[in-house]
């Protein structure tokens, strides 16, 4: 469907990583208001990343097509708006007002002129939404059943940030479910029997998402095979220790996940069956290796962001990157860009406390996914000159889940072998 005269389609981006959803999350104008060119005009949630749809032009948004929490597709059509009633000019203005009119005529043309100069315009958020606080801070206020005005902020200037939302929903007694009409006898029963009080935290377009992958990846798409090796990270830490100062010089945070990240691309390249895509009728081996870096993200969940061509890139360059993408997914700036198409994922859970995870799930449509545990200080016994030592040294385990449709155990025994000769044999200048 083509725009009216004098009217712009809004449409949702074409551009989408493989596999993602996308919905509504919250418009940032109301129809009527008056819109300029490239500001914010909704912001729209996908199962990986929060992005904000800008106006196309200036005008008057004229109508709104899709409403909040309502699953879109790549090109729909979103909302139009009106550009010959400019947002600067004088109809642009008096737009709003003549739809309040419509549906309250008693309201007088003062009333009217006194509340269009009361304040700028905002649209009350259908969900207690605040107006100035991060995407993260409004969900967790939005999914504990608060507002900004019942929290104090402790950030920059007064802020709330995540950690004050937390405080402040421990601090409120929990409300307990009231039953609901029609629900099955048995769930009934469960309710009545229980004395614990309990709340529902709906869940984000995210964790849906995440639910649905992780199922479909494990039970209907892929046997998973999990294999685990023991690195030594004194090679690693030695050097790190070295060039740490000098790369933060530069602006770099030197982190162990750059090394590991530097190691599978080698690994890689020795079995390269383990960057691939399963199909039917043939494996798909990618000649770039663009690896994905679980990263948790309060009160949003995993994230997955793309270090892309890892094996062309050096350490610095590596790390830097990273850098990048973390600290991006961290304040909700990562782009869809950002998180489309790897062929490879670490995740890196040992950062939490866990030693062994297995199996850690495979991130469809990948083959391949490797773990992390902690590192730690362990006894090892080491031979040395023909006898046996007892040291201690910093180890951790190293896990590869595999799709056994894709690859066999000896070969993802082999990578695991190539890592961890890179990552204990790491050269020192």
């Amino acid at each position: 469907m083509s725009s009216a005269p004098g009217s712009i389609d809004v449409r949702a981006p074409r551009e989408q990583a493989d596999g993602t959803r996308s919905q509504i999350l919250r418009w940032l104008k109301s129809a009527g208001d008056p819109v300029t060119e490239h500001e914010p005009l909704i912001e729209v949630e996908t199962d990986k990343v929060t992005i904000e749809i800008p106006s196309p032009a200036s005008g008057v948004l004229r109508e709104i097509l899709k409403q909040e929490q309502e699953e879109i597709s790549p090109g729909d059509l979103l909302a139009r708006i009106d550009v010959n009633a400019g947002a600067g000019s004088g109809a642009g203005s008096t737009i709003a007002p003549a739809l309040a009119t419509a549906a309250n005529p008693t309201m007088s043309a003062a009333a009217h002129s006194a509340a269009s100069q009361a304040a700028p315009r905002a649209r009350t958020r259908s969900r207690g939404e605040p107006s100035s606080v991060s995407p993260a801070v409004r969900r967790l206020l939005e999914e504990r059943g608060l507002t900004e005005h019942n929290i104090s902020g402790s950030g920059p200037g007064g802020r709330i940030t995540v950690d004050d939302v937390l405080r402040a929903g421990s601090a409120m007694p929990a409300p307990v479910a009231a039953p609901i009409a029609g629900a099955d006898a048995s769930l009934k029963t469960r309710e009545s029997a229980s004395t614990i009080p309990s709340h529902h935290v709906t869940h984000s377009a995210t964790r849906k998402r995440i639910a649905e992958r992780m199922v479909q990846s494990l039970l209907h798409t892929a046997p998973h095979v999990t294999t685990v090796f023991e690195a030594d990270f004194g090679a690693i830490l030695e050097h790190r220790a070295r060039y740490r100062s000098q790369y933060e010089a530069q602006g770099t945070s030197l982190t162990l996940t750059a090394y590991i990240l530097a190691a599978c691309a080698q690994a890689i390249q020795a079995v390269p069956e383990v960057n691939a895509r399963w199909h039917e009728d043939s494996l798909e081996v990618f000649d770039s290796i663009d690896i994905g870096v679980g990263t948790a993200v309060e009160g949003k969940g995993l994230i997955v962001p793309v270090v892309r061509a890892v094996q062309t890139r050096n350490l610095q360059d590596i790390a830097s990157e990273l850098g990048r993408l973390v600290d991006a997914a961290r304040e909700d700036r990562l782009t869809p860009a950002d998180v489309r198409g790897g062929t490879f994922t670490i995740s890196n859970h040992g950062v939490s406390g866990s030693l062994v995870a297995a199996p850690i799930i495979i991130n469809q449509p990948q083959v391949a996914i490797l773990g992390v545990g902690k590192l730690e200080k362990r006894v090892a016994v080491l031979e040395q000159s023909g006898e046996d030592k007892i040291a201690v040294r910093p180890r951790c385990y190293i896990s590869l889940t595999i799709d056994h449709r894709a690859l066999d155990g000896d070969r993802a025994n082999r990578f695991l072998q190539v890592l961890v000769e890179r990552l204990e044999g790491w050269p020192q200048s």
